[in-house]
């Protein structure tokens, strides 16, 4: 082949790379410079990354491809997951070190070793993104994983041994994927170790902007009977056991308390290492949270332990969505922190109508909140929603139609 032909091979080779980029991005791009010359907001636009149903961190160009329309979008943070089922998403030496395995394998795999929650930062960080990276799963392990047959003493039960709620509730209504799964006992001190030395570890090793844990970070209700948990609430209570009622006032709030005390040692130990890095929670409502999962974010915010707060309020009734908006935790939070509200797009086989979606921004904004975050990357403008992804896009690129800064911390009062 002489070199002409070479080069006219080259170009065609070009021209088919920029098509398919093409596709494979918002197809009005060029229109955003415009954009440029028109007043900035304040505002967190973000999106959670996750591997739960959900191809963009199994596809060599799904990070790409999220990063571009994301950032040509306005939007401004982005949180990815690196920590789900047992597996960091991320290389891990804690991780390698108590599980084996310094990385999800398929992940590894898909990205031919390379380490990708870097990869993600690069990219990001060069668009403006905020990045801040999810602990997803917080103290929830499958009950067959690596770490929970290693150190099967770390793992909370039921009153009967149960590991996990799928075997306290009936077959017939037990259809949460989540209750499958069995929890790491958030008051032991060996699975304290752990879950901080991954939290610090990313912190440490990688240009993040903070750290964010969910309404998976605490206690199921009816857990804490396992002996460890028993001899701790014994040694603090004259030899008294704890009461076989789960939900007993005293016994709820002095488990509750300890998963504060824990937060707090996150709180502290991050910040020694970064004392800018943002710690963020994105929790259910306060009532449904403590009642069933012992989470007290509200004391989190008087003490001064959150930087950011990302209340999920994923109601498809638009009266129930306000109701939460004006719940008095959430309003209290709005004196301290950024507080933003966590909004659902659905899910891969079942996604949300963009009008609601719609609905749900605009009434965020209405009451002075601090902006959203959207559940989840794939259900924003997949190619089974139920409008087509342009016109989603189209939808997204009015609402957010100048760029916009994230909030700083307001002081505390």
């Amino acid at each position: 082949m002489n070199r002409l032909a070479k080069l006219c091979l080259f170009y065609l080779l070009c021209v088919q790379l920029i098509l398919c980029l093409t596709i494979f991005s918002d197809p009005s791009l060029s229109n955003y410079q415009e954009k440029n010359s028109l007043p900035t907001t304040t505002e967190i636009r973000g999106v959670w990354l996750t591997n739960v149903a959900s191809g963009v961190l199994f596809v060599p160009w799904g990070i790409d491809r999220a990063i571009n329309q994301l950032s040509a979008l306005n939007f401004n943070t982005i949180y990815p997951v690196v920590w789900n089922r047992g597996h960091t998403f991320y290389k891990s030496n804690t991780a390698k070190l108590f599980t084996g395995s310094d990385v999800d394998p398929f992940l590894n795999a898909v990205h031919g070793g390379q380490d990708v929650l870097r990869k993600l930062l690069k990219l990001a960080k060069s668009k403006g993104l905020t990045v801040i990276p999810w602990f997803e799963y917080g103290f929830m392990t499958p009950a067959d994983s690596a770490l929970a047959k290693r150190y099967p003493d770390w793992l909370t039960t039921g009153q009967q041994g149960e590991k996990t709620i799928s075997e306290m509730l009936p077959e017939e209504i037990n259809n949460e994927p989540t209750n499958k799964l069995a929890w790491l006992n958030p008051l032991h001190p060996e699975v304290r170790e752990f879950i901080l030395s991954l939290i610090t570890e990313v912190v440490s090793n990688y240009d993040v902007d903070g750290i964010q844990v969910d309404d998976h970070f605490g206690m199921p209700v009816k857990f804490g009977y396992d002996s460890f948990t028993i001899d701790l609430y014994q040694k603090e209570h004259q030899g008294k056991s704890p009461p076989l009622d789960p939900l007993n006032p005293e016994w709820m709030s002095w488990r509750a308390n300890k998963i504060t005390e824990f937060m707090a040692e996150i709180y502290k130990a991050v910040k020694e290492i970064k004392p800018n890095i943002k710690i963020s929670l994105s929790p259910n409502g306060k009532a449904f949270a403590y009642k069933n999962y012992l989470q007290d974010w509200e004391t989190w915010v008087k003490r001064g332990l959150l930087d950011e707060l990302i209340v999920q309020v994923y109601r498809s009734d638009q009266t129930s969505f306000l109701a939460e908006l004006e719940a008095p935790s959430v309003k209290f939070a709005q004196t301290k922190i950024p507080v933003a509200i966590g909004i659902s797009t659905g899910t891969l086989r079942n996604p949300v109508k963009i009008a609601q979606v719609q609905g749900q921004i605009e009434a965020v904004r209405d009451r002075q909140f601090f902006g959203m975050s959207f559940f989840y990357w794939e259900s924003l403008w997949g190619y089974i929603t139920p409008e087509s992804p342009q016109k989603r896009r189209k939808v997204f690129r009015e609402l957010f139609l100048a760029k916009a800064k994230r909030p700083l911390t307001i002081g505390r009062k």
